[in-house]
């Protein structure tokens, strides 16, 4: 959840997915659910619906566009429910060549804004967040070294830009040609030669892969790998590390001692954990693809807030002597590039 919000505050909302399928490279047989992929847009634009009756669901969003001809997809869904919990990036309508997606801007009883993005089915980045909770009397969770590794595989697995180790340790990227044989380079410079250029058979098939770790007693910390860090941090091309004091300043700000204005935060996170007079555990309210509405909006004016020392929330354990700020220029490159051409070539 503190990724998504991360990305949306750094500009990047209207590229994301969440839980899309993606190919693995030259083999689309086998696919991967991946936390967040971000994808090229096509077009943007924007609906006002009025006499919103609850729930707002896809249907509805389709009724309201005259020019929408596609036939509606099977997996139906509310962007927003009778009980104001809000889909993050709800696809209303999806084709071989294209995804819709719509944002609630904003919501009454009277009417709603929708901001609309047409984004390409090929991603430029994923971006996934690995996390195992310490079960009671376990100093760590037993399972995070196989999350690591599943988490390496898929890394390793959607990208044309592969590394590769050599006998000597160093690390180089490889890619394959038009015409059939390796491109190959040290994997840094490699990187960001591919990010910064304009060649289409390096970028047509090329995705920047970021995992995101946290401690909580499994990953040790950025300064102090274990194998399961060194494993994550050889297989993405980024690999960023949330830190115990970014964390401990989330909860305290938004759930322990919130302002006026971020009290709506608490108020989900404490409502999901809420059990009725039956024993019965609440809807969950707080997560990164359903999110209390007035919640939601308060988290996006918290972390817009938070400006660039939001960069001082990660640190970065791979590559060497990378920083957010890189990192950051790297997705809003990626993200400006005319992929409609690259991907059609």
């Amino acid at each position: 959840m503190i990724a998504f919000y991360t990305l949306s505050a750094w500009g990047l909302r209207d590229h994301i997915l969440i839980e899309r399928a993606l190919p693995e490279f030259a083999n689309p047989d086998i696919t991967h659910n991946v936390e967040y992929s971000l994808h090229p847009k096509k077009g943007t634009g924007s609906l006002k619906i009025k006499s919103v009756t609850l729930p707002l669901t896809t249907r509805k969003i389709r009724k309201s566009i005259e020019d929408l001809k596609s036939k509606e997809p099977k997996a139906a869904s509310a962007l927003l429910s009778k009980c104001s919990l809000m889909r993050n990036c709800c696809v209303f309508d999806e084709t071989s060549s294209s995804i819709k997606v719509a944002h609630l801007e904003e919501y009454d009883s009277n009417f709603c804004d929708l901001a609309l993005v047409e984004l390409l089915p090929k991603a430029f980045a994923i971006v996934e967040c690995k996390r195992v909770g310490v079960e009671e009397g376990m100093k760590k969770g037993p399972q995070t070294i196989e999350k690591a590794k599943q988490g390496a595989y898929v890394a390793r697995s959607v990208s044309a830009l592969q590394k590769v180790r050599l006998r000597d340790g160093k690390i180089v990227g490889v890619i394959p040609g038009s015409d059939g044989e390796l491109i190959c380079r040290p994997h840094k410079q490699f990187l960001e030669d591919i990010v910064n250029g304009n060649d289409p058979n390096l970028l047509r098939d090329f995705i920047l892969t970021i995992g995101m770790v946290s401690n909580h007693g499994n990953w040790f910390t950025s300064d102090n790998p274990n194998k399961e860090l060194r494993v994550l941090a050889h297989s993405y091309d980024w690999l960023v590390f949330l830190t115990d004091r970014a964390i401990a300043q989330f909860v305290q700000d938004l759930l322990l001692t919130p302002t006026k204005s971020m009290t709506a935060v608490r108020t989900a996170f404490v409502a999901s954990y809420t059990k009725d007079s039956n024993g019965k555990k609440s809807k969950n309210r707080f997560i990164k693809v359903g999110m209390d509405l007035k919640a939601h909006l308060a988290l996006l004016q918290y972390f817009r807030g938070q400006g660039d020392s939001l960069d001082s929330w990660y640190n970065v354990i791979a590559p060497k002597h990378g920083s957010l700020t890189i990192l950051r220029q790297e997705l809003s490159l990626l993200a400006k590039k005319d992929w409609s051409n690259i991907v059609s070539l």
